[in-house]
């Protein structure tokens, strides 16, 4: 059961329309790695988790994420100010100013529809748990490139707090990963010696190898390490 609690997850303000960067902004409404995403995987995800403790963690993220949603939506609502004015957005999508009438839409920084395929569900806990982490730095990276791009002190403000926010999902999936991987997946593969081989491929190569830095790791160039 959902509540709609009439007040933002945090407030957000705007010194001054920006269609432009309303445009950009769309990205974290509609996108690959945007909120609705993010909100749409941890909740399926959720279904089959028998972990109370984290299917609790995954709905808990998951109804933040649409808090957040409504939070990108208001912005690039202010952002969009109160003229439809398609050449206020000399690149990127137009669609708001020429379909939706000023509404922020499920589309992205380049007009393309939101779609479920930007949604992953496995059912194993352990490969949905790398999967968030991995869908949370991205956020992250495209939030700081959001950042970058806009002098607005308000509307960083709004960003800042959902990095922080992004960052803390991070850390929580990333503990909830550290008390399951021995689990699913990560108990039925990855137990036999070739999972922890390293194949030095790359010639000439660095005096650094990854993986066992007590002995160098094997390579073809060795015919006793080649295999069979």
């Amino acid at each position: 059961m959902y509540k709609h609690e009439k007040q933002l997850f945090h407030p957000v303000r705007v010194e001054k329309a920006n269609p432009q960067y309303a445009a950009l902004l769309q990205e974290q409404l509609g996108g690959a790695n945007g909120e609705l995403k993010s909100a749409m995987q941890y909740m399926s995800q959720s279904f089959r988790i028998k972990d109370p403790a984290i299917k609790d963690l995954f709905m808990d993220i998951a109804a933040e994420e649409l808090s957040h949603m409504e939070m990108v939506g208001t912005t690039i609502n202010m952002l969009n100010g109160h003229d439809v004015e398609a050449a206020g957005v000399p690149a990127g999508e137009v669609e708001t100013h020429v379909l939706l009438g000023l509404n922020p839409g499920l589309i992205n920084a380049s007009g393309y529809s939101w779609t479920a395929d930007y949604v992953t569900v496995t059912g194993d806990l352990c490969a949905d748990l790398l999967s968030n982490i991995a869908s949370e730095q991205r956020a992250k990276v495209v939030y700081e490139y959001l950042y970058r791009q806009i002098n607005d002190k308000l509307v960083r403000e709004t960003i800042d707090f959902l990095l922080n926010r992004e960052e803390a999902h991070n850390a929580l999936f990333r503990e909830a990963f550290n008390r399951v991987q021995d689990t699913g997946s990560n108990r039925d593969f990855g137990v036999t010696e070739d999972s922890r081989l390293y194949f030095n491929l790359s010639s000439p190569s660095p005096t650094n190898h990854f993986g066992d830095t007590k002995a160098a790791p094997p390579s073809f160039n060795n015919p006793s390490q080649r295999p069979s």
